[in-house]
């Protein structure tokens, strides 16, 4: 982990302690960014986009628990480790900053070596996942039938291949299926764009920037469902499309939906339709028949 490209925002109101730490952490290598007050620090915060904050506790105006909150509340700077400075050792202060989200604290008075192991701990932690939900990612089985095509045509791209495969004209399937929040569109593009690639919450939560738990909270608290919900709600409506317009076997259209299990895929189908795949398809195509004859 290179040193010299991760930026370090120290939020500390006494002047001799904040630069102790920024002249410790420049001379280890870090860019440093130095506020003098809570406000001041999440401007900085915001403007600047730190790797890693560490924050005092007890400070005038605004305390330390208040820049935490504000900056979890903050899209952008909500996944940022955070650490705090404080002079309290009790068991409820250290469980307050735990329980606003704190990756750790230091206790004052501290020496730079103690601050520089929890610095380096966080941003090895922060690497870690990071990389784990990007091997995730590179690891889900690829669409057999999927085209290297925008999140707005990739749904039409596996009706088309499907369908050329069994020699039938392609109908394009539905793919309206998210509510229009400008504030998820990112979220929302990103599966449709990949969910016929077996994509985890983890994989949107890479792609858009934020941590899991927080866009959890965020798609829960704006449309009601969950990430992985949204996920599975896209691949049922593709599902629903491949099972009426062709006759490939459902295992086929598993695959193509992204899932390794076929069985996995006619369980998670039948709770959402109440019926399994083969039985939803005979029934829906048997009523298109009918409506045809009808006219």
């Amino acid at each position: 982990m290179s040193k010299s490209s991760k930026k370090i925002l120290v939020i500390e109101d006494d002047n001799v302690t904040r630069n102790l730490y920024l002249k410790g952490l420049e001379a280890k290598g870090f860019d440093t960014i130095g506020a003098d007050n809570g406000l001041a620090g999440i401007q900085k915060a915001q403007e600047r986009i730190p790797d890693l904050v560490i924050c005092d506790i007890t400070m005038p105006d605004m305390d330390g628990y208040n820049v935490l909150t504000t900056l979890r509340q903050d899209p952008l700077t909500a996944i940022i480790p955070f650490i705090f400075l404080t002079g309290s050792t009790t068991r409820a202060d250290v469980r307050k900053a735990m329980e606003l989200g704190a990756d750790d604290y230091v206790t004052k008075p501290s020496t730079l070596d103690e601050l520089l192991r929890a610095i380096t701990t966080r941003l090895q932690k922060q690497a870690t996942l990071q990389y784990w939900c990007t091997i995730q990612f590179e690891k889900a089985p690829k669409s057999p039938f999927a085209a290297n095509t925008t999140a707005s045509t990739v749904g039409v791209a596996v009706a088309v291949a499907v369908a050329e495969a069994s020699g039938r004209e392609a109908i394009i399937p539905d793919s309206s299926i998210f509510p229009c929040i400008p504030q998820l569109k990112e979220v929302f593009d990103f599966i449709e764009a990949h969910y016929h690639q077996g994509i985890t919450l983890c994989d949107v939560a890479v792609a858009v920037g934020y941590s899991p738990a927080y866009l959890t909270n965020r798609v829960a608290k704006q449309t009601g469902e969950t990430v992985n919900c949204w996920i599975v709600k896209r691949r049922m409506a593709g599902a629903r499309s491949l099972l009426q317009n062709n006759n490939e076997t459902v295992e086929k259209i598993a695959k193509a939906l992204g899932y390794q299990d076929v069985s996995h895929f006619s369980r998670q189908f039948r709770q959402h339709h109440g019926l399994p795949p083969q039985a939803w398809r005979k029934e829906h195509q048997l009523g298109e028949q009918k409506q045809v004859t009808l006219w």
